[in-house]
């Protein structure tokens, strides 16, 4: 293959030429009447069609050419004759035009005798020159890296991240439709906090330069959430980017959408509820059936979902009875005696609630495959939520877990003032003694508690997370269009 930047050298020439012909090598726009899906739906015989993409094929054969255009929905096969154009064009054309260029035609819609819908082109109009060359269809790309680094690319190559993306889209959009249309609705809230609090997790750390003030990144909008529900909103929702400085791996981002909605005057039983009927509407409406195939498995979202409790759970894949263990050392030592090998590193410094879940997290996600309500955590493992009224050591919380993947938490709101800051300053206590996860204690939230709250629940549904199971991905990365990335030394 000829060096790379000799071939960009060429292509630059390519432009001169064309410049030299007179013709616009950046025109200012392109006025197209179809999309390339829709010319594709179009019925033969169709005159004075516009479209517009970029070529990602080019074959001459004499007097007539066959080019592929494509944009991120489709592509199709334009059929470009010699007499069409007249033969000084049809020179320019193939003088100035490489694979990778954006061109606008029109021309009349038709079908190949080999049942190819394509467009008979009597004109068209240069709009763009690729000075790099892509990968070579066939091979595409295929290193994980570059398509991490180059989306773009990757979604000029692979068809397979096109549907992806544009699934990710569709089911933002159903989410926000179905959440409008029961009465939700939508706000924005600061990304920028001055509490690293709403959930546990290690935040990240920012400086203020005009305030002069250290900030965190909003490891969730849950109390700013709550705190317009204290102002009278009734169901409201957010669409957050949040931002939580953990280790990576194949499960987890370090800045991820998550969608958090909050009910004033529900509990958490009638957001299962609720949840249920969205996540079926949206499945249906994404797919057109309750059945997901996810690799070999076929996941069925209708019916009633299986709930279990926390405690039973654990109980029936690792024969330890969390209720017993009342302090985080005595349940380490349960699991230690159990043979029970646990993935964190700071196991001796986590609360009982943080290792209960590290424990769940081991010995019971994966094997949950069909959807499947998880219930009764144990409320060091909820300090946000409200305390079950018969059980005070269990929470009324939820969790959906499908195929070992957590799609949703939600819970009945802990709405006493008192209680709460009772709870977050057992928080910060444990992230005095090493627990980086824990929360700190929020004392503007505390205040706005005590202005009085009706009974909430709320929930937060992870877009990534539900993207990755949805698509069966191996990499949380695989449905971030951009995916941070460590920066490549340059000189």
């Amino acid at each position: 293959m000829a060096d790379i930047d000799e071939l960009i050298k060429v292509r630059y020439e390519k432009e001169q030429k064309a410049i030299e012909y007179g013709i616009k090598v950046r025109p200012e726009k392109f006025k197209y009447n179809h999309t390339i899906k829709e010319a594709r739906e179009l019925n033969d015989g169709e005159k004075d069609v516009k479209i517009a993409g970029r070529i990602m094929s080019k074959r001459k054969m004499g007097k007539i050419s066959f080019l592929d255009i494509q944009d991120i929905e489709a592509h199709i096969q334009l059929v470009i004759k010699r007499d069409d154009l007249g033969e000084e064009e049809y020179k320019k054309m193939h003088e100035i035009l490489d694979i990778g260029d954006f061109i606008g035609v029109e021309g009349e819609i038709f079908t190949t005798q080999a049942g190819e819908k394509s467009l008979q082109v009597y004109g068209y109009t240069f709009l763009g020159k690729a000075y790099r060359p892509l990968p070579e269809k066939f091979h595409s790309i295929t290193n994980q890296e570059q398509i991490y680094r180059e989306r773009h690319l990757d979604l000029i190559m692979n068809d397979d991240s096109k549907k992806r993306f544009l699934l990710r889209s569709k089911l933002v959009k159903s989410m926000r439709n179905y959440l409008d249309n029961h009465g939700f609705v939508e706000v924005d809230t600061p990304a920028l906090q001055n509490t690293a609090s709403g959930a546990t997790a290690k935040p990240f750390i920012a400086h203020h330069n005009a305030l002069d003030i250290d900030v965190y990144l909003r490891i969730s909008p849950e109390l700013t959430l709550k705190k317009l529900i204290v102002g009278g909103f009734r169901n409201v929702y957010e669409v957050a980017r949040d931002f939580r400085n953990e280790g990576m791996d194949p499960n987890h981002l370090q800045d991820f959408t998550m969608v958090e909605g909050y009910s004033a005057f529900w509990n958490y039983e009638d957001n299962m509820e609720f949840l249920k009927n969205m996540v079926v509407s949206i499945i249906e409406e994404l797919y057109g059936t309750l059945i997901v195939k996810i690799g070999d498995k076929d996941i069925d979202f209708s019916g009633d979902w299986e709930v279990v409790s926390f405690r039973d759970l654990i109980l029936r894949d690792a024969g330890i009875d969390i209720d017993k263990f009342e302090t985080s050392e005595a349940l380490l030592k349960e699991i230690n005696n159990k043979g029970i090998k646990l993935e964190a590193e700071n196991l001796e410094t986590l609360g009982r609630g943080n290792l209960i879940d590290t424990l769940y997290k081991k010995v019971s996600r994966p094997s949950l495959v069909k959807p499947t309500y998880l219930i009764k955590h144990p409320t060091d493992l909820s300090p946000l939520a409200r305390s079950n009224d018969d059980n005070p050591e269990i929470s009324d919380r939820f969790q959906l877990v499908v195929n070992g993947q957590e799609i949703i938490n939600g819970y009945s709101e802990l709405v006493d003032a008192r209680e709460q800051e009772k709870r977050l300053l057992q928080q910060s206590e444990l992230k005095a003694n090493g627990d980086e996860e824990a929360m700190s204690i929020d004392y503007e939230y505390i205040k706005a508690m005590e202005y009085g709250m009706p009974p909430i629940s709320g929930w937060g549904l992870g877009i990534d997370r539900f993207l990755q199971f949805l698509t069966n991905s191996d990499n949380i990365r695989d449905v971030v269009l951009y995916p941070l990335m460590k920066p490549i030394d340059r000189e």
